[in-house]
């Protein structure tokens, strides 16, 4: 009998570890074919859509140098680096909920490594974590809001050596900023918030606290586009998560990848039992926050590299002229999604 458990033990795993490698191979097939864009420079079709690049790049050189000592929350260097999103907040002429753009939090941070590795700690208090929250008043629909977020925290300095986050999250980071200029000088049509959110890497602590004081009532809230890790990809490709939720924004993605010179590929937005090894990033950012909320969202990023989480995550290892092309077409896709929000996501 216990021959038999054993016989039978083995053939449902084998049935499973069947199953989880047809599922993985049929949602690589899946996400294997990018958007149709644009197939170089000299073809793409883009409007003029204002990017000052040279303050993008020296936005994630500032964030990721050492003085900001890898931002994590609650040192010195998350001050700085709440200080220098603020100040450009400021310079951009965002408006305040109240009287600064700062929403403090807190919480408390368990960590299961520390029941299991000595020397590490399972309960850490976060007392005084803050984030940054911005916004432009739309000029046609202004009780709509839409969410772009990204997250200034990372990882600080661990065992004497320097995180310094530049991909993971300073570039998310500088492409808000890049779009928050764009909104500037073209007046949203719906009011536009920027939510620079801390404690992301403590387990999206500052998404949620967003969500749970929201500074307008929730039925206001349209659609949250998150941006995590931009800068580090040498294949020219970015991912969009989100459409499986909301089906209606894959044709404004396609009219954006026709515009632009960067791979965009739809994916990694369904469940693990569906898709093997194919990772769920539905609440791998600051995105899953909204998504429980029943928020549509988009979430924009690169696939994991060799220095995420790491400290060769520094300014040299990112692709400038990748990112400079991602951060254009996300001007792009932010200018679409407001002009197109009423049409794809009826209030």
């Amino acid at each position: 009998m216990k021959k038999k458990r054993l016989v039978r033990v083995a053939v449902a795993l084998a049935v499973i570890g069947l199953y989880l490698g047809i599922a993985t191979k049929v949602e690589q097939l899946r996400t294997a074919t990018p958007l149709p864009n644009a197939a170089s420079a000299e073809t793409r079709s883009m409007p003029s859509l204002s990017l000052d690049k040279a303050r993008l790049i020296d936005d994630v050189r500032t964030l990721s140098s050492a003085e900001f000592a890898g931002r994590k929350t609650g040192t010195e260097g998350s001050r700085k680096a709440q200080s220098f999103v603020r100040a450009r907040f400021t310079s951009l002429g965002l408006r305040s909920f109240g009287s600064d753009y700062a929403q403090h939090f807190s919480f408390t941070h368990h960590s299961i490594k520390g029941l299991l590795l000595p020397g590490r700690r399972y309960k850490t208090e976060y007392p005084a974590a803050t984030n940054l929250v911005g916004y432009l008043p739309g000029v046609l629909r202004p009780e709509r809001f839409i969410v772009i977020s990204a997250h200034y925290d990372h990882l600080g300095i661990k065992n004497g050596k320097l995180y310094p986050g530049a991909d993971d999250n300073a570039s998310g980071v500088a492409a808000m900023l890049a779009i928050g200029a764009w909104f500037s000088s073209n007046p949203p049509q719906h009011s536009v918030v920027f939510a620079a959110f801390d404690s992301e890497e403590e387990g999206l602590q500052g998404a949620k606290a967003f969500m749970a004081a929201l500074p307008f009532p929730r039925a206001q809230l349209a659609l949250n586009l998150n941006m995590d890790m931009l800068s580090h990809n040498d294949k020219n490709e970015i991912f969009v998560a989100g459409t499986r939720y909301s089906p209606a924004l894959r044709p404004l993605l396609a009219q954006v990848a026709l515009r632009s010179t960067v791979n965009i590929r739809l994916g990694h937005d369904r469940p693990q039992w569906m898709t093997g090894a194919v990772e769920d990033w539905t609440h791998a950012s600051d995105q899953g926050p909204f998504r429980d909320a029943g928020v549509p969202f988009l979430y924009v990023g690169v696939a994991d590299h060799p220095d995420y989480h790491a400290p060769g995550d520094t300014f040299v290892h990112i692709n400038q002229a990748f990112f400079g092309n991602v951060a254009q077409m996300l001007i792009d896709l932010a200018s679409q999604l407001d002009q197109q929000l009423d049409t794809a996501l009826p209030p």
